[in-house]
C-alpha cells in the first residue's frame, strides 16, 4: 500500500500541470461570471418591461373606472352650483354604491382634507386626514389632493386592505371636480405584479446559479480527466525520465545558473544602471529642446558618452564571459591582464605578484580563482572607494592561495547595504563562496576601516602532475 501511494504522488510534472490548469479555472470562473452578469441584465430588463407594462395596463384600467363613474353622474355635476348640497348628496350617493371586485372602491376628499366618500372604510368619513401619511412616510391624502388640483394623474402609495387591514402597494387615480373643490378617484393594488415579479426574479436567480453549478462541473470534469490522463501518462514514462536525469549531473546544472546570475548581475549593475541613467538624460534633454535650453545639446553630449560607456561594457562582459588568455597562457597572466584593464579603467594602482604555476592548476580551478578575482575586483571599483589594490597568487606544497587586498573603507556591518542597494555579503560574497566550496577549498573575508582583505585557497588535489599537465595543454591547444 505505501509503495502504492508513493507511486501515486504527483511528480514535479504534475505539479506545473496543477499550476498550469489556474489560469483556465480562471478564465471558466470569469466566462461564468459574465455570462450570469449578461443573463441576469437581459432578465432585469425584460423583468422591468414587464412590470411596466402590467402596471401601465392597471393604470389604463383605473382611468377607465373613473371616467366610466365621472359619465354616470356627470349630468348632474355639469348642472349643478357649486353650493348645491342636493346634488353633491346625489353625487356622493352614487360613488358609495360603486364598489368593485374585493378591493375596489371611489373615495372623495375636499379640498380641505375631509373624506366624503369611503364605502369599505367608513371610519375615515367626516374625518380631516390632510396630515395622514404611510409607513413609507408619503403624505397620502395630501398627495391626492395636489394631483386633482393639477387636474389629474396617479399617486403610488401604501394603504391598508379593506379586507385585512394589512398596508399593500397601491396605485391610485386621481381627478378634479373643480367647482366642489373635490378630489374623486379609486386605486388598485399592485401586491399580485410585485409578488408576480419577485418570484420571476427568483426563477432567474436560480437559473443563474444552476449554470454556475453545470459550468463548475463540466470544468471539474475535464480537469480531472487531464489531470488522470497526465497521471496515466507519467507512470508510464517517469521510469525513462529518471533513467534519463540520472545521467545529468548536479554540478554542469549549478555551473549554468551561476553563470547566468553572473551575467545578470553584470547586465544589471553595469548596462542598466547607465541605460537608466541615459534615459534620464535624454528626457532631460528633450525638456530642454522642447523649452529652447542652450544646455540641451551638452546634455544630449553627455549621454552618447553614457551610451559609448555601455557599449564598452558590453564588450567587456563579452570578454570577461571566457577570456582567450586563460585557455592560451594560464591563471597568472589571465589574472595580471584582469588586472592591467582594472587599473586602466578605474585609475586605481594595481600591485600584482605571483610566481611561476607552470600551469599546473586544473580547469575548474582556473575558472574559479578567475572568477574570484573577477568578481573581487568588480566589488572593489563599485563599492570600496580604494586608491590601491594588492593581488597576489602563487602555488604552495598545500595547494595554491589568491590574495586581494586594498585600502578602501570596508564591507558595510550587519544590516547594512552597499550603494547598490545589496545586504553586506550580498550575491558577489556568496558566489565566491560557493565557488571555492565545489573546490572543497575555504574563503577568508576580513574587512575593517584600513580595507578588505580576501583570500582564496585551493587544495592540493587540484594541482596537476607533470604527466597530465601535456595533455591538459593540448587539450586547450585544440
Amino acid at each position: 500500500m505505501f509503495r502504492l501511494f508513493a507511486f501515486l504522488r504527483p511528480s514535479y510534472g504534475q505539479k506545473l500541470f496543477l499550476l498550469a490548469t489556474l489560469p483556465l479555472i480562471l478564465a471558466v470562473t470569469a466566462i461564468a461570471l459574465l455570462v450570469a452578469n449578461q443573463s441576469r441584465q437581459l432578465a432585469e430588463r425584460e423583468i422591468r418591461q414587464l412590470e411596466t407594462q402590467l402596471i401601465e395596463a392597471k393604470k389604463e384600467e383605473l382611468r377607465n373606472y373613473v371616467t366610466q363613474a365621472r359619465n354616470g353622474f356627470y349630468f348632474i355635476y355639469g348642472r349643478a352650483a357649486p353650493n348645491d348640497e342636493a346634488a353633491k348628496q346625489q353625487v356622493m350617493q352614487i360613488l358609495s354604491a360603486m364598489i368593485y371586485g374585493e378591493e375596489g372602491f371611489f373615495f372623495v376628499y375636499d379640498y380641505d382634507g375631509t373624506n366624503l366618500v369611503s364605502p369599505r372604510q367608513t371610519d375615515l368619513i367626516n374625518g380631516n386626514w390632510m396630515n395622514l401619511t404611510d409607513s413609507e412616510g408619503t403624505p397620502v391624502v395630501a398627495e391626492f389632493i395636489a394631483t386633482a388640483r393639477q387636474g389629474a394623474g396617479y399617486v403610488e402609495h401604501l394603504w391598508p386592505k379593506p379586507s385585512s387591514g394589512e398596508e399593500a402597494r397601491m396605485i391610485t387615480y386621481v381627478t378634479s371636480f373643480p367647482s366642489w373643490r373635490w378630489a374623486v378617484g379609486t386605486g388598485v393594488y399592485i401586491d399580485d405584479i410585485l409578488q408576480h415579479v419577485a418570484a420571476t426574479r427568483a426563477e432567474v436567480e436560480d437559473r443563474v446559479q444552476r449554470t454556475f453549478i453545470y459550468i463548475g462541473a463540466i470544468t471539474l470534469a475535464a480537469l480531472l480527466l487531464v489531470f488522470f490522463s497526465g497521471m496515466v501518462i507519467n507512470i508510464r514514462e517517469r521510469r525513462l525520465a529518471d533513467a534519463k536525469l540520472k545521467k545529468l549531473t548536479q554540478r554542469v546544472f549549478d555551473a549554468q545558473e551561476e553563470e547566468r546570475g553572473r551575467v545578470a548581475r553584470e547586465l544589471h549593475d553595469g548596462i542598466s544602471q547607465i541605460l537608466v541613467g541615459t534615459r534620464y538624460g535624454l528626457e532631460i534633454a528633450r525638456r530642454r529642446f522642447d523649452n529652447g535650453d542652450a544646455r540641451a545639446g551638452e546634455t544630449l553630449d553627455k549621454n552618447i558618452d553614457h551610451l559609448s560607456g555601455a557599449i564598452q561594457e558590453v564588450r567587456r562582459i563579452s570578454r570577461d564571459l571566457r577570456p582567450g588568455v586563460l585557455d592560451d597562457l594560464g591563471l597568472g597572466p589571465a589574472i595580471k591582464a584582469l588586472t592591467e584593464d582594472f587599473s586602466t579603467r578605474t585609475n586605481i594602482r594595481v600591485d600584482f605578484n605571483t610566481v611561476v604555476f607552470r600551469n599546473r592548476l586544473d580547469e575548474d580551478s582556473k575558472i574559479a580563482l578567475y572568477r574570484i578575482a573577477q568578481e573581487a575586483l568588480t566589488n572593489i571599483e563599485r563599492h570600496a572607494n580604494a586608491s590601491e589594490v594588492t593581488v597576489d597568487l602563487r602555488g604552495h606544497r598545500n595547494g595554491a592561495t589568491l590574495r586581494i587586498s586594498d585600502n578602501g573603507c570596508g564591507l558595510p556591518g550587519p544590516g547594512a547595504r552597499s550603494e547598490s542597494g545589496e545586504p553586506s555579503g550580498g550575491l558577489g560574497l556568496r558566489n565566491m563562496q560557493e565557488r571555492i566550496e565545489q573546490l572543497d577549498g575555504t574563503l577568508k573575508i576580513q574587512s575593517g576601516r584600513e580595507g578588505t582583505l580576501i583570500e582564496a585557497v585551493v587544495p592540493l588535489s587540484h594541482l596537476l602532475p607533470p604527466d597530465q599537465m601535456g595533455i591538459e595543454r593540448r587539450k586547450a591547444a585544440k
